[in-house]
């Protein structure tokens, strides 16, 4: 005999429209009984997403662009339930676990719309796409193989997030851009020594891969400028438009700072943005959404241009350090570098075999245009069109 849970999954699951919802909801409003049962049911549907390749941001990301706020917290309660089952969590899928929402209590407001709201979003999860795996699900061999030791956050990337908070914090371009600047040859610093501390020891590792949401509004603008700073730190960058979020693939330290950089630069170019536009509309100009698209893709660009210039520039520096090689440090520092790139690119393209590069055409107010380079640095470029993988 089919139990409630059956028939009601069976009614709202694999069904399109509302009405399979509403019965599905009616029998379990009738069922109190049932709520435990419902529950387990959802912490199945989180383990298959595991199984598929999500992790547990890109669960709660995908369900509140796709659902609501409510849905988000749903997803967090069974998220929380069912990853509490292991004994230890990678370092990566603990932070994501500790920075959800808060869970939605149960059966509120009424049995009726909570069974309607849990039953919408296991809907949603039974149809979550197979997607490229980011690390290994918890609680496999691939998990215990390859998790890092846990640590504290190194010294540096504490240095460069306080640099970054400052940038964040002042009102005076000239004062963030030194301070932005100052973060990104941190940076670059960092991941160089991290190289040559992996050669000497033998301890190569291998790259990892990190999602990082990209979301809308001008998610194209925002993917640009999160592939910049991949590329300045030694990363690759792969944007899935349909999901929302861009998959990084690089060594751990350069993962760290391109998150950290990407997020710091968002806010940083939203706020120069709002500050530009707010004097357009005091003008009398009214092109909003052309503007702000335009601001965002120059602010990308030449951000691009910036970072990738600050990199050369230390890593230049630190292969003509004394050391290391006849020459001054150059013959050992290049081979490393050489070596990493070389395999954060064949692990791009196993993880990503067939991408596209998408020209994006989306800067078409020249003000817009002209605020955003601005913004970025005070100086003027070239306007070649970006194009990023997907």
């Amino acid at each position: 005999m089919e139990s409630v849970i059956d028939r009601a999954c069976a009614a709202a699951l694999y069904s399109e429209g509302d009405a399979g919802l509403d019965t599905g909801a009616s029998l379990l409003a009738a069922d109190p009984s049932a709520d435990d049962e419902l529950h387990r049911r959802g912490e199945e549907f989180v383990r298959r997403a595991w199984a598929r390749g999500w992790q547990p941001a890109d669960v709660v990301r995908t369900v509140r662009r796709e659902l609501d706020e409510d849905g988000a917290a749903l997803a967090a309660g069974l998220i929380t339930a069912e990853t509490a089952a292991y004994g230890q969590l990678p370092p990566r899928w603990a932070e994501q676990v500790a920075a959800l929402p808060a869970p939605a209590p149960r059966n509120r407001p009424d049995r009726f719309t909570y069974a309607s709201a849990v039953l919408e979003l296991y809907r949603l999860l039974l149809r979550l796409p197979v997607i490229e795996p980011a690390g290994p699900p918890p609680g496999t061999a691939a998990d215990a193989s390859h998790r890092p030791p846990a640590h504290g956050e190194p010294r540096m990337l504490t240095r460069i997030r306080a640099l970054l908070a400052k940038a964040e914090a002042t009102g005076f371009p000239e004062e963030a851009e030194a301070l932005t600047t100052k973060a990104q040859e941190l940076m670059a610093r960092h991941s160089i020594d991290e190289a040559l501390l992996a050669a000497r020891t033998h301890d190569a590792g291998a790259p990892g891969a990190r999602r990082i949401g990209v979301d809308a509004p001008y998610e194209s603008a925002k993917a640009v400028l999160l592939d910049a700073v991949a590329s300045a730190n030694r990363c690759r960058a792969v944007w899935n438009s349909d999901l929302g979020f861009t998959t990084v693939v690089g060594f751990e330290p350069d993962l760290d700072a391109v998150e950290l950089l990407f997020t710091s630069l968002l806010v940083q170019g939203t706020a120069a943005m709002t500050k530009a536009e707010a004097g357009q509309r005091a003008a009398g100009r009214k092109r909003t959404k052309t503007f702000r698209q335009s601001f965002l893709l120059a602010y990308a660009q030449r951000l691009g241009s910036r970072l990738a210039a600050d990199t050369a520039r230390v890593t230049a520096a630190a292969g003509s350090e004394p050391g290391s090689g006849g020459d001054g440090g150059r013959s050992a520092l290049l081979p490393v570098l050489a070596a990493r790139d070389v395999a954060v690119t064949e692990t791009a393209e196993r993880m990503f075999p067939r991408t596209t590069t998408t020209r994006l055409r989306g800067a078409t107010d020249a003000e817009g245009w002209d605020h955003g380079t601005a913004a970025a640095d005070r100086a003027r470029m070239g306007g070649k069109e970006p194009e990023i993988r997907r």
